[in-house]
């Protein structure tokens, strides 16, 4: 896609700090790191994020993403790893291509989570998981 970021990466129109390349996937340093060592793991393959992303694409990306997790955790010597992904701007998605968050996590680093609202009643919480239901594909 001409105009999006990460394609002129992969394509090396613009320079980024890859800690791993193979014929589908590209791992970089984040230039806006929560923590040193954050990576974005994504495939070559232009497409907007997951749930647009073909079934072979998305496996051999998540391999990768496995991977840089274990590595990143080692390099940085972090206790634990959070994977992030997002889908479409209300999600906090910037660049429209697929990509992973692969973020080292120290004890006490400053860093927060999601803190999320507790369902009114058992019944909503059901009402809810009921919907999902229907929608799988």
């Amino acid at each position: 896609m001409p105009d999006c970021l990460f394609c002129k990466i992969v394509n090396k129109e613009i320079p980024a700090t890859v800690v791993y390349e193979d014929d589908d996937t590209l791992a970089m340093l984040d230039i806006h790191p929560v923590n040193p060592g954050h990576v974005l793991v994504l495939p070559k393959v232009h497409t907007e994020n997951m749930l647009t992303a073909d079934d072979p694409v998305l496996s051999r990306t998540m391999a990768i993403v496995r991977r840089m997790a274990h590595a990143v955790q080692k390099a940085m010597n972090a206790e634990g790893i959070n994977l992030a992904q997002n889908n479409g701007a209300a999600a906090g998605q910037v660049v429209m291509h697929l990509h992973f968050h692969v973020i080292p996590r120290h004890p006490d680093d400053g860093r927060e989570l999601w803190h999320g609202n507790a369902y009114a009643s058992p019944e909503e919480m059901s009402a809810v998981a009921d919907q999902i239901k229907k929608n799988l594909a």
